[in-house]
């Protein structure tokens, strides 16, 4: 957004697997795309299981996305099954802000575009800090539990199947 200063991320060692193009990439997904180095996109992390990458149009000075390697729809598609994966997420975002010398949880937002208010249907965790810096329009995009934005910890309640 503007106005947003641009913050260099931290490199994290990355560790990619090498060939997962197989079971879970769908060709047509920008984000399985970009976690397979197909989009030139700068990975901050990739591990067997999750990739991280910078936020194309940031909100904030750390804003990050935080996705499966392997295709897994949006938030929505999630089951009791992803609860794991979920937290995983939200570890490695957390890992993410402090090799980048966020300290401060408190003002950091963990969350979820709703559908059908998500540009892309590969799930993915904003990562967010400072959320105290966020601009006017971004405070709406990301206001916590809209219609539009859900939080990770809320989102436990509100999908029965988790």
């Amino acid at each position: 957004m503007a106005g947003v200063e641009s913050t260099q991320p931290a490199q994290v060692e990355i560790s990619n697997t090498g060939n997962v193009l197989s079971e879970g990439y769908d060709k047509k997904c920008i984000f399985c795309r970009i976690v397979n180095n197909e989009m030139g996109t700068e990975l901050i992390h990739c591990d067997k299981e999750l990739a991280c990458f910078r936020d194309i149009k940031p909100a904030a000075p750390h804003h990050y996305l935080v996705v499966p390697i392997k295709h897994v729809g949006n938030c929505k598609s999630l089951s009791n099954r992803h609860v794991p994966l979920v937290k995983r997420m939200v570890e490695t975002g957390k890992e993410i802000l402090q090799k980048n010398n966020v300290t401060d949880l408190s003002d950091v937002r963990f969350g979820f575009h709703w559908p059908p208010f998500c540009s892309v249907t590969h799930l993915h965790l904003h990562v967010l800090a400072p959320v105290s810096q966020l601009g006017f329009m971004s405070r709406l995009f990301y206001r916590l539990n809209s219609y539009w934005f859900i939080t990770v910890s809320p989102l436990f309640f509100i999908c029965p199947v988790l």
